[in-house]
């Protein structure tokens, strides 16, 4: 067991061990939403990209997964596991690092705060990709990209650091935040942005830019941009583009994007991303020896029988669809 999750386990007792005694506090700060935003597609913001077969550079990219260990009504326990990928050539490194989240409170106020302590993984583990020296440096530094799964937000709740932003801006690499879905960008008539945008393009690879300019006033520090890497897909993201790199030609920054986008299972995303969030997931194995070593730590400091009687108490839609263990509920943001 490694020291950050002897950390977790003391810091799981002592949390558990207030509530146990004085109950849930009722109420939650409120985190401030990401703005709805409505805009009218214009052609002209439509731009072809270069197709490319290979890229002399190097791609980064981090990606979290969180799972369920035990849950009840006011309180949940989980497995946060984050991983990097770097894609060189077709050379492939990864690595990761696991943690023990405890969260107190409704389901609401834990999503809240499982999204804020993985977007805090997220922004540390990419720093400490920048400071270690597993970058490769070539003789361009714009031939590193390093990509995060997410909106181009920094500082605050739910927000990546500042200081990643920062790091990537002195050393000249490509920050790119890429998003899986976008929800909130909507045309003119309240309809799906991306639909929209999707049928006015003349071109099989392209890039919208900007949707929406960066404003750091609302933590927003890239261009609000749209991106389809592979004419054969028909999948196209947001990608929130960091100001520093908009002086350059947004299409010629973009189009190395194209040659990590064509890999059979992920057609149209970035495989480095697709397999930073596939070595996120634990192996089942992993999640029972958790599971046992939270157990075993809630009996050592008498918690466990109080604790599995709210746990019974919320578990009986779980029995009816076959679930013993919490982690085997595919979507914790639905199941928190």
């Amino acid at each position: 067991m490694n020291d950050k999750i002897k950390e977790d386990l003391t810091a799981m007792e002592k949390k558990l061990s207030l509530y146990v005694e004085k109950g849930r506090v009722p109420g939650s700060a409120e985190v401030r939403e990401e703005p709805m935003i409505a805009v009218k597609p214009n052609l002209e913001s439509i731009r072809p990209l270069r197709k490319m077969s290979s890229f002399g550079g190097q791609f980064l990219a981090v990606d979290c997964s969180t799972r369920t260990l035990k849950r009840a009504n006011n309180w949940g326990i989980y497995l946060m596991r984050v991983t990097y990928t770097a894609l060189e050539k077709r050379n492939i490194n990864w690595g990761y690092m696991e943690r023990i989240c405890s969260a107190v409170g409704d389901a609401h106020t834990r999503s809240n705060y499982l999204t804020d302590f993985r977007i805090e993984l997220e922004s540390q583990m990419a720093l400490n990709l920048l400071q270690s020296g597993k970058i490769v440096y070539y003789e361009d530094p714009r031939s590193n990209y390093l990509l995060i799964d997410g909106g181009g937000y920094f500082g605050g709740e739910r927000k990546f650091r500042v200081s990643l932003y920062e790091e990537c801006k002195k050393r000249g690499v490509n920050l790119l935040a890429i998003s899986k879905n976008s929800p909130l960008l909507h045309d003119e008539k309240g309809r799906d942005f991306v639909a929209t945008t999707s049928i006015l393009s003349p071109f099989g690879i392209w890039v919208y830019h900007p949707i929406r300019k960066a404003n750091k006033d609302q933590s927003l520090y890239g261009d609000i941009s749209l991106i389809k890497l592979c004419e054969e897909s028909h999948r196209i993201f947001r990608c929130d583009i960091m100001d520093y790199l908009t002086e350059r030609e947004v299409n010629e920054l973009l189009s190395p994007l194209t040659s990590t986008s064509e890999d059979p299972r992920c057609m149209g995303y970035p495989i480095v991303l697709w397999l930073a969030h596939e070595f996120s997931a634990p192996s089942e194995s992993m999640l029972l020896h958790y599971h046992d070593l939270i157990v075993t730590e809630l009996d050592t400091a008498g918690l466990l029988d109080v604790l599995r009687r709210e746990e019974l108490a919320c578990s009986f839609v779980d029995e009816l669809h076959g679930v013993r263990y919490a982690y085997e509920r595919e979507h914790w943001s639905e199941y928190v």
